[in-house]
């Protein structure tokens, strides 16, 4: 019998096939279940990784595999898709599937996740009419048709539970409630229509919306954040299940900010807090983050995601966090029947102590016995005995009696990763370079009397945008600085080729005003603007609206005479010569002729490209390049992007918020690698090495419970 949710029912009754829910817990195959569930996105990790990232994860004592479908990477131009390579969503799922694991699809297809753009395609923006995310008509004809592909891809390859498939789960939308406030009735009618729309498309599995209160029967409203035992005030039915489909492990990690480390303890005490609370499923957010490739991530985010994860960047376990909430989950586990089916009581113990006690005569007991005092640990007197709880800890009590996992007590021994260079790229005529023009006003095709919006331009096909301008001083201008305002996130300023000065923003910063002094001759003056980006934003209403790039320019000339650029004529021209010519891609490399130094290596200059050959290291660990010397821009090994780099933005405490970026084993050969930088500001690349990546100290668990 396979379970079918319509918009009427509530999705209580069992089935022997599929799944449903009732009050309590999710109900797979006719059976009540406890879930615990690890975020892993397949496009920041390679196919080749997937079975390992998996095979640890399910170790790890997880059941589900949740991830974001990501629109912008499937359908890239409008009707046409593609799922090859890192964007074999199928495959991933399959993978999941092979290894015995339930998979909990969120499509969105607005994602947020601190990707590019929050998952939409920039083509969106040029449909006419186009609000994003609202009772709209041209934006819910394209989300429709995208999650409809998704849901009949799936469908075809017979991945949902009710055909015997793994997919337990689907999500429409994405803390949308978030924004909702801000499209006013449209934003309700709209939370309707999506709700209404999923679950008219009949994949036999419940639908979720995160962190949105007013999700329509039957679809569940789920908690996102770090303390959802305390903060999530349950679904907006008795007849739905408590669920918490983001436990942030970590936090999304900015340039020039320093990287958010959440406690093992913290995460353990809040996840066995929510369950204690009737919570039945838990997604850690992530449990392996990954690498954001090429441009994908979103508006000033590093490149390495959630690296403080259970599985890090490179899917190494870091310990003691892997091991300790392994062991919560085999604690939890070995107590599902009364956690399922019992009733559950709460008992005072004292002013900061509380029992939540599951009990069934025929399924037992267990309690969780909570001290929420942060600096006191203390004695609990519990059906006549005594049990010693560490401040801010929860104790589980396997039958009401025996402690078998103290939140607090970590009895995994801390790890540590070591990166070791195996190749220094040191020697100056191993590298060829290639130096960028500056164009100028007469280089440029599109012409016009006013500041273009960037965007407009680049259609997020690159970073870059040049805007360029000829100024004729026909006049004395004593001590002449030249005054920028920029909606973009960096700019950097040449005149007369020669570079005059750098700007950029941060995730606080959003309008970057620059004023660097010139030297202009008598005559006609060269004046280009570069006008980068740094990834897309990921979130917020009206992200069609928002605009980048230069807003404002002027000449000053000592403070006495201002003389305004904005309504000149600028020519435009997207985009770098570089990326034109494909400098990255070894089979374009003789075309460029690249330039090589033969006397003295081009160091500390803006806007350069540098091209050198590796071999492979030895093994089969991870690999990742030091980029500490250089300052920011983009790599490419063998062709593929291993994402942008910026160590020259450097955190409070004076270091960059990420120098080591890692090179997937799959990117790689035995021999003769092209290694490609492009370095926007200026850096030393013989400063740069090549290092394999390994952990020292524990991989394993030693269970409380043993």
């Amino acid at each position: 019998m396979v379970v079918v949710l319509s918009t009427s029912g509530a999705g209580g009754a069992t089935a022997e096939k599929g799944v449903t829910y009732d009050g309590r817990s999710l109900i797979i195959d006719g059976q009540r279940k406890l879930l615990f569930s690890g975020s892993i996105h397949y496009p920041r990790s390679t196919p080749e990784m997937w079975p390992d990232l998996i095979k640890k994860t399910k170790e790890g004592g997880i059941d589900v595999i949740q991830t974001y479908v990501f629109w912008n990477l499937h359908e890239p131009k409008l009707g046409q898709y593609d799922f090859s390579g890192r964007n074999d969503l199928v495959k991933f799922i399959k993978e999941i599937r092979s290894q015995g694991l339930y998979v909990c699809l969120r499509i969105g297809p607005f994602v947020e996740a601190e990707w590019n753009y929050g998952g939409l395609p920039f083509w969106l923006r040029d449909v006419p009419g186009m609000v994003y995310r609202t009772d709209n008509e041209p934006f819910k004809f394209h989300m429709q048709n995208f999650t409809s592909k998704i849901v009949n891809l799936m469908k075809s390859e017979g991945l949902y539970a009710s055909q015997g498939g793994p997919i337990i789960l689907s999500q429409i939308e994405n803390e949308y409630g978030n924004v909702e406030a801000s499209f006013h009735e449209k934003g309700a009618s709209y939370v309707k229509w999506a709700a209404q729309m999923a679950v008219g498309l009949q994949t036999g599995v419940p639908w979720i919306m995160c962190k949105q209160p007013d999700a329509p029967d039957p679809v569940i409203n789920t908690c996102n954040g770090m303390r959802c035992g305390e903060t999530f005030p349950g679904p907006n039915s008795p007849n739905k299940p408590k669920l918490w489909t983001e436990d942030w492990t970590s936090f999304y990690q900015a340039y020039g900010a320093e990287p958010y480390i959440r406690s093992a303890e913290d995460i353990a005490f809040h996840a066995a807090l929510f369950i204690a609370k009737n919570g039945s499923y838990i997604n850690y957010y992530m449990y392996h983050g990954g690498t954001n490739f090429g441009r994908t991530t979103s508006s000033y985010f590093i490149t390495g995601y959630y690296d403080q994860a259970p599985l890090d960047e490179y899917g190494l376990l870091r310990q003691p966090k892997y091991g300790h909430l392994k062991e919560l989950h085999a604690a939890i586990k070995s107590s599902a029947n009364p956690l399922l089916h019992g009733k559950q009581t709460v008992l005072s113990l004292g002013t900061m102590q509380q029992a939540y006690v599951f009990e069934d005569e025929n399924s037992g007991c267990v309690a969780f016995l909570v001290n929420n005092d942060e600096r006191k640990a203390i004695q609990i007197q519990f059906r006549n005995n005594k049990y010693s709880l560490l401040s801010k800890s929860i104790g589980i009590l396997q039958d009401c009696k025996t402690l078998i996992y103290q939140t607090k007590k970590v009895n995994v021994a801390k790890n540590m990763r070591v990166t070791t260079p195996v190749q220094l790229f040191n020697v100056p005529d191993k590298w060829e370079v290639f130096t960028e023009s500056i164009p100028t006003f007469s280089d440029t095709t599109l012409k016009t009397n006013a500041l273009l919006e960037h965007t407009n331009l680049t259609k997020d096909k690159s970073d870059y945008l040049w805007y360029t301008l000829r100024f004729k001083q026909d006049s004395p201008c004593a001590n002449p600085s030249l005054y920028i305002e920029s909606l973009g996130h960096v700019v950097h300023v040449f005149v007369n080729n020669a570079l005059a000065g750098s700007g950029h923003g941060s995730r606080n910063i959003t309008v970057v005003k620059l004023q660097v002094p010139v030297s202009l001759i008598n005559g006609q003056n060269n004046i280009s603007i570069l006008s980068g980006m740094v990834g897309l934003p990921d979130s917020g209403a009206y992200m069609e609206r928002k605009s980048y790039g230069l807003t404002k320019a002027q000449i000053s000339c000592g403070g006495t005479k201002a003389i305004d650029l904005s309504g000149s004529q600028w020519g435009y021209l997207v985009g770098l010569l570089g990326d034109k010519v494909r400098v990255h891609q070894w089979r374009n490399i003789k075309s460029v002729k690249l330039n090589t130094n033969s006397n003295e290596l081009i160091k500390n200059h803006p806007l350069v490209w540098y091209k050198t050959m590796f071999d492979e290291p030895k093994g089969d660990g991870p690999v990742g390049l030091n980029m500490g010397s250089m300052g920011k821009g983009e790599v490419w090994v063998n062709g593929e992007s291993i994402g942008r780099y910026w160590v020259s933005f450097l955190t409070p405490s004076g270091h960059p918020s990420q120098s080591i970026y890692h090179i997937p084993r799959a990117f790689l050969k035995p021999s003769g690698n092209l290694l490609v930088v492009f370095e926007e500001e200026g850096g030393d690349p013989l400063g740069i090495s090549l290092n394999t990546i390994s952990v020292i100290g524990s991989n394993q668990a030693q269970s409380q419970l043993s």
